[in-house]
């Protein structure tokens, strides 16, 4: 499907590739790794053709299509999410939005429209949507969120329509460059879970183990300017790399002994006029020698010993009796929470669901509405957001940064942390204006590691660091001695430190008091067929274990008979109530299935030529879809809203039957 021959590229005096050549064939799940630097974006632009080898080339078969996710935020003009999504090639997007302003504007009897609709239909773009409407929900967007500018959402939202985009597109090569940066874990489970079933081959780069150990079945590594090829997922590739080394360590040495002798052959021998001639050979022997290089060494574990905290009191935080609210948007009503001294706790939950709300109210950077949010006994509280850029001064050079804390460790020190997070040598001397976004962020984290408070609130901490660096930055975290709060979408990372798990869900906050693994077993969170995360079971599913309630009316007593017959009058009015929504949610069930038939056969409809032909109906014939697609988004509105008010009233029967 694609091969590389004999590529090289260097930059200046720096040399990325040396004569590299490699195949990938359709079917195949492959990560890129190497060093930071190494070249992996580098050659990911040379098979993208945005950029040019030194020498070598690159050979694409014949109607091979290939899709490409940048690690960072892609362009996105004035379509909609949807059409967006839709856009799986150029001429996809141009018609779609010929079509979306007809509709809008109601000028559907014009030449160009008439002329988009059928190429359109042609194109099998009718086919696409419900396809990229199911794609998008998976990555969590609602049927709001459809119609909606691209470019009102937040980069990671941007990110995520444009690789609905590519799944719907569907190429035969799928390039993602750190996929999971913007996804949450649930709309991360989601993902893999669909890769798993993706009909084409997949070239990746990613930091996220546990991802990776889920799809790849082969690594490509860069290094030594040469692409070496493993097989299996991420631990094999760890296991037979160790191996290689091991080979290539006793090779050279092995090699180094048979020089040594033949030089010193030479030194002894080389004056004697009966052995000169054999002192030149084993000289020569020495030339015609193919040299293997030095293994590079091991990668060394950083060992760093970061400063502690001072010691809190028992009780970290509580929350008690909260309530919070986005305007008329209520995130919670009435929760309780209490951190200890010493808790490793992760939160999880759907997308949307309040994380970071509750991330930002523990750090009392949101004010709370009504309840109480009380610190602890000598409680100082760090919160470290997904946006740590905002703190840092762009003047200043990233040590004088990095030394700007109070009570700053020694320069030495100091250094030595900024490179275990890829801020070696001159990188050191760089003004922080000039840092991106991710180099940034990652001086944030060292910062506070430096200066740790005694409650560290963490958003997606490891998001921009490599796998080094991120095993850096588990090494500090657990010899942290204080409380850790954080949010992670990184598997691995919350394997190696979560010790409890928060699930938010709908405002309810439901304590797990075991590690993810315990989480996901309890709350039937595994997906039969992977043992992953699956999103929409998450998103869908109610956990079986419940918080602890608080009493915030007082103390409890024997119940009288009055008691019990309002309570069973209750009872009835709720199983009443529930009835009824429940006979309103199928009901509306059956109107979404005949609409959906009906759109299907519209759609066939237009698909045929004879549509087409004079005196065809495809206007009024597009007339009725656009009126279906607006039923249906309706309809999805109020069956959302439909299935929330049977859960809340199951809710409230248990919760009355309790």
């Amino acid at each position: 499907m694609l091969t590389l021959s004999d590529i090289s590229k260097s930059y200046g005096s720096r040399t990325l590739f040396e004569e590299v050549s490699l195949s990938i064939n359709l079917g195949e799940r492959i990560a890129l790794v190497g060093p930071n630097g190494a070249g992996k974006s580098t050659l990911f632009s040379i098979i993208l053709g945005t950029g040019e080898p030194d020498s070598g080339s690159v050979v694409i078969d014949k109607h091979t299509t290939i899709g490409y996710l940048p690690q960072e935020t892609a362009a996105s003009g004035d379509e909609t999410v949807l059409e967006l999504a839709c856009a799986i090639t150029e001429e996809h997007g141009k018609l779609m939005r010929i079509l979306s302003v007809g509709a809008a504007t109601g000028q559907t009897d014009t030449e160009e429209y008439h002329d988009a609709l059928g190429r359109y239909a042609e194109l099998g773009g009718y086919q696409n949507e419900p396809k990229a409407k199911s794609i998008l929900k998976g990555l969590a967007f609602r049927d709001s969120d459809f119609n909606r500018p691209a470019k009102t959402m937040s980069g990671g939202w941007i990110m995520r329509a444009h690789l609905a985009r590519l799944l719907v597109m569907e190429p035969d090569l799928l390039m993602l460059d750190e996929p999971t940066n913007h996804l949450d874990l649930e709309s991360l489970g989601w993902f893999q879970n669909y890769l798993e079933y993706y009909p084409g081959a997949i070239l990746m780069i990613s930091h996220d183990r546990a991802f990776l150990n889920a799809l790849v079945d082969n690594i490509f590594e860069i290094r030594n300017k040469q692409v070496h090829r493993y097989r299996g997922n991420y631990d094999a590739y760890v296991e037979q790399r160790k191996a290689r080394q091991e080979q290539h360590l006793a090779a050279y040495k092995n090699q180094q002994a048979e020089i040594q002798k033949l030089r010193d052959f030479a030194a002894r021998f080389g004056a004697k006029a009966s052995k000169a001639s054999q002192a030149q050979s084993k000289l020569k022997q020495i030339d015609r020698m193919e040299i293997l290089e030095a293994p590079e060494s091991a990668d060394k574990k950083i060992n760093i010993k970061f400063p502690q905290p001072i010691r809190s009191g028992q009780r970290v935080m509580t929350l008690t009796n909260v309530h919070f609210a986005y305007d008329t948007l209520k995130v919670y009503q009435g929760i309780d929470l209490e951190i200890e001294k010493g808790q490793r706790m992760v939160l999880v939950g759907p997308n949307g669901a309040g994380k970071s709300t509750l991330l930002k109210i523990l750090g009392g950077v949101l004010p709370i509405q009504q309840g109480e949010r009380k610190e602890g006994l000598n409680c100082e509280v760090g919160y470290s957001s997904q946006n740590r850029a905002d703190m840092l001064n762009p003047n200043r050079t990233v040590l004088q940064e990095a030394l700007s804390i109070p009570n700053p460790l020694p320069e030495v020190t100091t250094r030595t942390i900024l490179g275990s997070f890829l801020f070696s040598g001159d990188d050191s001397f760089k003004k922080v204006g000039v840092l991106s976004g991710g180099e940034k962020t990652r001086l944030g984290l060292v910062k506070l590691l430096m200066n740790p408070p005694n409650l560290l609130l963490m958003d997606e901490p490891t998001t921009h660091l490599d796998m080094a660096s991120i095993d850096a930055l588990i090494e500090a975290l657990k010899q942290y001695q204080g409380t850790l709060v954080f949010i992670s979408h990184d598997v691995y990372f919350i394997r190696a430190l979560a010790q409890t798990v928060l699930h938010i869900s709908a405002g309810k906050l439901t304590p797990y008091a075991g590690d993810y693994d315990y989480y996901l077993e309890k709350s039937g969170a595994i997906s039969e067929k992977s043992g992953l995360v699956a999103g929409e079971q998450l998103s869908d599913s109610r956990p079986k274990e419940e918080p602890v309630a608080k009493n915030h009316g007082g103390s409890s007593s024997v119940k009288t008979k009055e008691q019990k017959r309002k309570e069973a009058e209750e009872r009835q009015a709720v199983s009443a109530a529930r009835k009824q929504a429940q006979a309103k949610l199928e009901k509306i069930e059956k109107e979404i299935a005949t609409l959906e038939q009906q759109h299907k056969e519209l759609v066939a409809k237009l698909e045929s030529p004879e549509t087409y032909q004079a005196g065809g109906d495809a206007v009024r014939l597009n007339r009725e879809l656009a009126e279906n697609s607006r039923k249906q988004e309706e309809l999805n509105e109020a069956w959302e809203d439909a299935t929330a008010d049977v859960a809340a009233l199951n809710q409230t029967k248990e919760s009355v039957q309790a």
